[in-house]
C-alpha cells in the first residue's frame, strides 16, 4: 500500500471561478420563508452573501492543513484520510466514517477529544489513534471510474487501509453512510473489528423476517409505519440519488448556490434545531464542508453512492448475525431511528444510550456527547 502526505491547496483560479458563479446566481420564485418546501431563497441568499463576502476559504484551508492528512492507493483507488495519533504509546486504533452530505471535516471537533482525552476534559480515558478516511469521490478522495463502489466495497478498502497502517484489529464508528460501512466491516471482517459504535442504523438495514423469525413487536410495527411515512414525506432526495443521480449531478456541479441549497437543507432538517440554520451549526463550518464538495468537482460520485448501495442493501438471511459488540448512541433528532429490538434481530447490542440532545450530524452538533459515549463504549474493551 502506497501512502503519501497530502496538503490542501485549492488554486486561486478555482476561488475566482467560485466567486464569479456566486455573483451570477439566478434565484427561483419563492412563496415564503418556511423550510417545508426545501431551502427557502431568503435563507440561501444569506448563506451565499456570506460565502461570497465574508467566508475565508484560505483560513479554513489552513485549519484543515493542521490535520495530518495522507492519500493511500487502495486497490487502484486514491483515498484521502486523516491519521491522528493518540497521546498514549499504545493508543487504540479507531476508524471513523462520515456520510452524505458530510465529509471528513465533520470530525474536526471530536478528533482532539479522542486522541488527547486528558487535555480535552476526559480525565482517565485512554487515547485513540483515529483514522478518518474520505469516502471514494468525497472530499479529496478520487471519484470511482467504474460502477460498484458501495458501502461493502468501501469496507474492504478500509480493512486494507487499517491493516496497511499496522492495525491488525481496530474499533469502528460511523453515522449515515458511515454506519453502513462500519457494519459491513464487522460483517465481513469480524476478526479485525473489536467493537462497533454507531449513531445511525443504515437505511438499507433489513433483518430477516417471517417464518423462522420472532413476530414483530407492537413497537416495531409502529416504527415501520412511521418509517414509511418519513420516506414518503422526506425521502425524495434519497430516491432521486438512488435512481437518477447523474441528472441531479449536472445541476449541482454547475451551480455552487444550488449545491449549497441541496446540502444545507439536510443540515437544517436533520438537526435538533427548530429555527435558523445557524442554531446548531457555525456557518463557517457548514461552508467549509460545502466548499469541499464544490472544489472536489466530484459531486456526481457522492450522489451515486446511493444508487450503488441500493443495488446491494444491508439485508440479512435467517440465522445470520453480527457478533461484534455494538454500542448505539440514540440522538433524539436522528432520522428514522429504529427500536432496539429491531436492531437486536441481527446485532449484538451491548449498550444503547439515549442521548440528551443532537441529531443526524452528531460529531458537529454534539461532539462532546458523542466523544463521551465512544469513550464509555470502548473503554472497557481497551482495558
Amino acid at each position: 500500500m502506497k501512502i503519501t502526505p497530502f496538503r490542501i491547496d485549492i488554486p486561486e483560479r478555482d476561488l475566482t471561478d467560485l466567486h464569479r458563479r456566486l455573483d451570477g446566481t439566478r434565484w427561483p420564485d419563492d412563496v415564503g420563508p418556511a423550510w417545508e418546501d426545501g431551502t427557502p431563497s431568503l435563507a440561501l441568499r444569506d448563506v451565499v452573501e456570506y460565502w461570497r463576502g465574508k467566508f475565508d476559504w484560505r483560513a479554513a484551508e489552513s485549519r484543515l492543513n493542521a490535520l495530518p492528512q495522507f492519500v493511500a492507493e487502495l486497490d487502484g483507488h486514491a483515498v484521502h484520510f486523516v491519521h491522528a495519533k493518540g497521546a498514549d504509546s499504545d493508543s487504540a486504533p479507531l476508524v471513523i466514517t462520515h456520510g452524505w452530505p458530510g465529509s471528513f471535516v465533520e470530525m474536526v471537533k471530536i478528533l482532539p477529544m479522542l486522541t488527547h482525552p486528558e487535555q480535552n476534559g476526559f480525565p482517565g480515558r485512554r487515547s485513540f489513534d483515529v483514522v478518518v478516511p474520505s469516502l471514494p469521490g468525497f472530499g479529496f478522495s478520487a471519484a470511482p471510474t467504474q460502477p460498484g463502489m458501495n458501502s461493502r466495497k468501501v469496507a474492504s478498502l478500509w480493512h486494507e487501509l487499517m491493516h496497511g497502517l499496522g492495525y491488525a484489529s481496530f474499533f469502528a464508528q460511523g453515522g449515515d453512510i458511515g454506519s453502513g460501512v462500519s457494519t459491513w466491516l464487522a460483517r465481513l471482517y469480524p476478526a479485525s473489528v473489536r467493537a462497533l459504535h454507531l449513531n445511525f442504523i443504515s437505511g438499507s438495514y433489513q433483518p430477516p423476517l417471517g417464518k423462522d423469525a420472532p413476530p414483530l413487536s407492537p413497537v416495531e410495527s409502529e416504527w415501520l409505519a412511521a418509517r414509511a411515512q418519513w420516506v414518503q414525506t422526506e425521502g425524495g432526495y434519497s430516491h432521486m440519488q438512488a435512481t437518477k443521480p447523474q441528472t441531479l449531478a449536472h445541476a449541482l456541479a454547475d451551480s455552487p448556490s444550488g449545491l449549497a441549497g441541496w446540502l444545507l437543507e439536510k443540515f437544517h432538517t436533520w438537526s435538533d434545531g427548530q429555527g435558523e440554520l445557524g442554531e446548531r451549526f457555525e456557518l463557517d463550518e457548514l461552508l467549509t464542508n460545502v466548499s469541499i464538495y464544490w472544489f472536489s468537482q466530484n459531486v456526481g460520485a457522492t450522489l451515486r453512492m446511493y444508487k450503488e448501495n441500493s443495488a446491494e442493501p444491508l439485508s440479512f438471511a435467517h440465522g445470520e448475525r453480527i457478533d461484534v459488540p455494538l454500542s448505539y448512541a440514540a440522538f433524539p433528532a436522528e432520522i428514522i431511528t429504529p427500536p432496539r429490538e429491531w436492531v437486536e434481530r441481527v446485532f449484538n447490542v451491548v449498550r444503547w444510550t439515549e442521548m440528551p440532545a443532537g441529531g443526524h450530524f452528531a460529531a458537529v452538533e454534539q461532539p462532546r456527547s458523542l466523544a463521551q459515549d465512544i469513550h464509555d463504549s470502548f473503554g472497557r474493551a481497551i482495558g
